[in-house]
């Protein structure tokens, strides 16, 4: 993970980022349930939605944040 204002308070950053980016086909549960207790989860998530592709991110899945980020630009073209 890269290093941002938020990420020393991030329950991740004494976590093996591997845990965030798990291989396909296996379980993200790990990684959310890190997120699900983490005080910058919210923060986590602003940055990840519109910027980052791949991985566990302010408790948010891969497909949930493209689909938060579809939903965006349908709602921006509305």
């Amino acid at each position: 993970m890269s290093r941002f204002d938020w990420h020393d308070a991030a329950a991740c950053a004494s976590v093996d980022s591997e845990v965030f980016f798990p291989d396909r086909g296996r379980p993200a549960r790990p990684a959310l349930q890190v997120c699900m207790g983490c005080p910058v989860r919210r923060q986590c998530a602003e940055h990840a939605i519109p910027n980052e592709t791949h991985g566990v991110w302010g408790g948010l899945s891969e497909k949930e944040r493209k689909a938060l980020r579809r939903t965006a630009r349908n709602e921006a073209a509305a």
